[in-house]
């Protein structure tokens, strides 16, 4: 059970004051996910990205130009727009002695501003101060606050990441709220560890990071962040440590074939396997007939083939008379696999189906029924797989698909579906040795290095977003020549904050030009919607598919032959990496067009310069550590890390070694966390959500 002093931040945000329906909707699409909604914890580890300066200026002469400036100042004069031009602005005078300010408002509220800025009344203001030929001026200020209230602004404002529908002031209130929601808990750090680190409780950590002090409190490596960071790293490798010494502790169950359905199934095959497939297969095969039960991580670039070494596994456990589930991080990439794997597994005699969220009624009800009685050998799914009600009657090996969209508790509740369960894991992601450790420090590893035979090259150009027409000439003449396109966006609505091209106005200034050839696809559509799409694309129906991120991982349409994906720079390398490994599938040469807009910062630069340079995803992986290390941190989303929310593990590589010493540790003084100081760790185990680990401790 978690304690119960942790309830308050497990409660759904629509508990804080001003957080109503509406609200909550955008925060559960914004933080939660298929599983749940948004909840207090998910604000409160919404950390700050930056932060403003509202530090009052003396005088208006000296307030800073180009920048946030704040100061006090008196209402000297209300100027309404001139008569018959009603889309003018209207402007107000505000003055001290040593200058004055015009400030503007478009579509003015003229009798709330009459009333809350009265001539000659007095008011501190604050917001971007600007020259407007030769004068000072200040559009649509961000406070405008008496005197009295002056105490209520912070001088520093934290600045977080926002989504459609949620502006900054009401995003920094709940964020606020939420913060202050965050109780005072029995420490569970070394004590000796902590005081060498210098370390802050929890909580005044977190209101600290909630709370900046200086510029530099959101933005540097600070003491607040590392004690944050080395929690949430603790709490993962206690949990991977209890994990270990479970497994150890569970006696493994030999599974073994007599090869007759992977002789079958590999003369299905509509090619041959590459040298790295049939070691990657004997490694497979040689844990699963041991009695001590397999962990290993199946690391292969984008399009190495890693689904027919899953395939030749699944087999393997079919031969003897058992089963296996392979799990997948989207609905899109399950349905896919299914797709993929089903002819094959027919030919060889295997009876596979598919689970997620979405199927119900009496097609759900046979597929229980079935993965129950031991009639189907392979389960295809998402998260649904591992819900409560899903039973197997005998589950030999689950494979989980892009291993650092899931937890390793979650790796844990699928071994939990049977008796001494085989766990491969699959990564597109390639991870630089020094992080493999971090994140799968408890596996086995099997690279798969080359590419199947036929794959060609891609050829990677970048080139600025100023030459669109000359790109959409270019897609014009890769579709009459037969081609398919991917196009990628960043967001799927025009945002108010990012002048990024979104997904569906891409798709309808594209649509005017090549009319119902162009499909849409991104996160926001229903189910059924997605598939359609993907389905109208695969079948050729559709040419062009304009697109969000949700094309990363796993989608294969072999006929699709151009990448183009818009604002290049404001995606990590990783992920630039994935989307360009939809293409160059088929025998097509094909082509990737990364459109970015200038001017590039260094680090955006190197990353493009990467990505034309070379196809190697171990390479780009080492270069990606080395550029995110320099400073530049990618959103854990989007650089393709585990589910770390506040740890990095490119810069906090000594707190995660020390996290792992004292992790063991721990665990050999104090086996069942029992002792005062495991007690507390238990707390965090459930803070983090590592809670998984706790079941493993009551299972003995």
């Amino acid at each position: 059970m978690r304690p119960t002093t942790l309830d308050p931040l497990f409660a759904p945000v629509t508990t804080l004051s001003g957080v109503g329906p509406k609200l909550g909707k955008l925060l559960d699409k914004f933080l939660g996910d298929e599983l749940r909604g948004a909840r207090v914890i998910d604000l409160l580890f919404h950390l700050p990205s930056g932060a403003i300066d509202r530090r009052p200026s003396p005088s208006i002469a000296e307030a800073p130009i180009g920048d946030v400036a704040t100061f006090a100042a008196r209402i000297a004069e209300h100027r309404p727009p001139p008569p018959g031009k009603g889309k003018a602005p209207y402007r107000i005078v505000v003055e001290d002695e040593s200058g004055d300010v015009t400030l503007v408002f478009f579509h003015a509220d003229v009798r709330h501003l009459l009333q809350t800025l009265p001539i000659g009344a007095y008011r501190i203001i604050s917001g971007k101060l600007e020259l407007w030929e030769g004068m000072r001026q200040m559009v649509h200020p961000e406070r405008l606050l008496e005197p009295k209230l002056a105490a209520t602004m912070p001088s520093f404002e934290p600045v977080y990441g926002l989504t459609e529908g949620i502006g900054p002031r009401v995003m920094g209130r709940i964020v606020a709220a939420a913060a202050e929601r965050c109780p005072d808990l029995a420490e569970w750090q070394d004590e000796a560890f902590l005081a060498r680190s210098g370390f802050p409780p929890f909580r005044e950590a977190m209101q600290a990071l909630h709370q900046p002090a200086d510029a530099k409190a959101v933005e540097g490596d600070t003491v607040m962040r590392r004690r944050v960071a080395y929690d949430e790293l603790l709490a993962s490798q206690i949990a991977l440590a209890l994990v270990r010494r479970q497994q150890k502790k569970a006696a493994g169950r030999a599974t073994s074939g007599d090869g007759q359905i992977r002789r079958a199934l590999e003369s299905a095959l509509p090619f041959t396997l590459t040298d790295g497939q049939r070691q990657a297969i004997a490694d497979i095969h040689d844990d699963m007939e041991k009695p001590e039960r397999m962990l290993r991580l199946l690391q292969g670039d984008v399009g190495s083939g890693k689904t027919v070494v899953a395939l030749m596994a699944m087999a393997a456990a079919a031969e003897a008379g058992r089963q296996s589930v392979l799990m997948a991080p989207t609905e899109i990439l399950a349905r896919q696999h299914a797709e993929r794997l089903a002819p094959l597994a027919a030919k060889a005699g295997l009876q596979l189906a598919l689970l997620t969220g979405r199927e119900k009624g009496p097609g759900r009800r046979q597929v229980l029924e079935g993965l129950a009685d031991g009639r189907i050998d392979i389960a295809v799914g998402t998260h649904a797989l591992f819900q409560e009600g899903v039973a197997f009657r005998d589950l030999a090996l689950a494979i989980v698909d892009e291993q650092h969209r899931f937890g390793v508790h979650q790796r844990l509740l699928l071994g939990s579906k049977g008796e001494a369960v085989d766990i491969l894991v699959m990564t597109a992601t390639p991870i630089p040795r020094t992080l493999a450790l971090t994140w799968f420090g408890d596996m086995d590893v099997s690279v798969l290095s080359e590419k199947p035979a036929g794959r060609k090259p891609i050829a990677t150009k970048v080139i600025s977003l100023d030459r669109y027409e000359e790109v959409v000439a270019g897609v014009g003449r890769a579709v009459a020549a037969g081609a398919q396109i991917y196009w990628v966006c960043p967001l799927v609505q025009e945002s108010d904050t990012l002048d990024v091209a979104a997904a569906q106005e891409r798709s309808e200034a594209l649509q005017q030009l090549f009319g119902d050839k162009v499909g849409l696809l991104h996160g926001q559509m229903p189910g059924r919607d997605k598939d359609q799409a993907m389905a109208d694309f695969v079948a050729g129906r559709s040419r062009i598919l304009v697109a969000t991120t949700v094309i990363e991982v796993g989608v294969d349409v072999p006929n699709a032959s151009v990448m183009v994906i818009e604002h290049a720079e404001r995606f990590g390398l990783a992920q630039l990496h994935q989307l360009r490994g939809r293409i160059g599938r088929g025998s097509a040469a094909s082509t990737c067009l990364l459109l970015y807009k200038g001017p590039l910062g260094p680090v955006a630069e190197a990353r493009l310069g990467i990505m034309r340079e070379t196809e190697d995803g171990f390479r780009i992986a080492e270069e990606d550590l080395r550029l995110r290390g320099e400073g530049e941190v990618l959103g854990t989303r989007q650089s393709g890390s585990p589910d770390w929310r506040i740890a990095r593990p490119e810069t906090d590589g000594d707190l995660l070694a020390a996290a792992r010493d004292d992790a063991r540790l721990l665990i050999e003084r104090d086996p069942q966390l029992d002792s005062p100081r495991g007690q507390a760790v238990r707390t965090l185990l459930y803070l983090f959500e590592r809670d998984v680990a706790v079941r493993l401790l009551r299972a003995g």
